[in-house]
């Protein structure tokens, strides 16, 4: 019994070519769990595109992709001599923020192909405009090194990006870096189009993950198994702890527990009164006991009987409301970047 993703190909695949219609320079990114698709089938969605260049989040994530995707592949993770593959790969695209990391991949590969990270807003890697020029005098010098162009990462939220972006773009033309490809993520459509027309000597790469595999959220279903369901009375036990039922009822067991990434949450970016004021009705439900699941069952959200086991969950559904049998599947409202899937279906 499973959690499982189901996918409708025709639309999952329709937006895909919607995007790259319209960002024809399209770099794909699959990093992570794959967007709840893993990184394999992602490669090869990206080879079914018939694009020139993959993003992989790390290096470890090479391996998954590489016989799914026969082109080039970029690592978005900064180059350190501490992680990266000590054997050259032509196919590899390196992402560099430092110096010092700039000299020591040149001196394992002379000719390694690579991007010079621009440090942006969001002070995640790069280079500050100083260490960006002392990176193009040092290239000078080294006429056979695979420079491949500039790369912004900047934050998804806010206003309009441009502003900083003309910045940035005026800070590689200072360091007296060639014109070539700005690789560049988190800009909307109408900024890469008025981007491309600021700096017409520029190829400009959008890098693109959630927008190209999940942008049309209508072609995914998550479904859990029930597995089995016991009418319980007020006070009666059950569970790993004990518990007591609030009320007559039924203590039903569904598919997706922790390992899954069921009732795991990660830090919310909350940043208005309504969705702290959420976050503050939340954490009171679970010092009740009371927690919202993300399964549903008749178009309700069920409570956790208690929290999640490690691959399964229990849910109270109280008296008068609809049970689904042993062996019916019902929906789970998830995220899919921090969820493990048993099955994905594309059909």
């Amino acid at each position: 019994m499973s959690v499982t993703l189901y996918v409708d190909a025709a639309r999952f695949r329709a937006n895909q070519h919607r995007i790259l219609a319209t960002q024809p320079e399209l770099v794909p990114v699959a990093k992570g769990n794959g967007y709840g698709l893993g990184n394999a089938r992602l490669a090869e969605e990206a080879r079914a595109l018939g694009v020139d260049t993959l993003a992989v989040g790390t290096y470890a994530e090479l391996p998954a992709v590489a016989d799914h995707f026969p082109a080039s592949l970029l690592v978005l993770t900064p180059w350190r001599d501490f992680e990266a593959p000590t054997e050259p790969n032509p196919r590899v695209i390196h992402t560099v923020g430092r110096l010092e990391d700039l000299k020591g991949l040149l001196a394992r590969d002379p000719e390694a192909r690579f991007v010079l990270e621009r440090l942006t807003s969001m002070l995640r890697h790069g280079f500050t405009p100083r260490e960006l020029r002392a990176a193009g005098d040092f290239l000078q010098s080294n006429e056979s090194a695979g420079f491949e162009g500039i790369a912004f990462h900047l934050p998804m939220g806010g206003a309009s990006h441009l502003s900083e972006v003309q910045r940035l773009m005026t800070d590689a033309v200072a360091a007296g870096l060639p014109p070539t490809t700005i690789w560049v993520s988190h800009l909307t459509d109408a900024e890469l189009a008025q981007l491309g027309r600021s700096w017409p000597d520029y190829t400009i790469r959008p890098r693109i993950g959630t927008d190209l595999w999940l942008g049309d959220r209508g072609a995914f279903a998550v479904r859990a198994t029930v597995l089995d369901a016991h009418e319980v009375e007020r006070g009666d036990l059950f569970g790993y702890r004990g518990r007591a039922a609030p009320k007559t009822g039924t203590v039903l067991v569904v598919s997706g527990g922790t390992a899954h990434g069921i009732g795991l949450e990660a830090p919310t970016g909350a940043s208005t009164i309504k969705a702290r004021a959420g976050a503050i009705a939340r954490g009171g439900l679970d010092a009740a006991g009371f927690v919202r699941s993300p399964y549903s069952i008749g178009g309700k959200q069920r409570l956790f009987a208690e929290p999640p086991h490690m691959q399964a969950s229990m849910l109270f559904v109280p008296q008068g409301a609809p049970v689904p049998a042993v062996g019916d599947e019902i929906d789970v409202r998830v995220r899919y970047t921090a969820t493990a899937f048993d099955r994905v279906v594309i059909s």
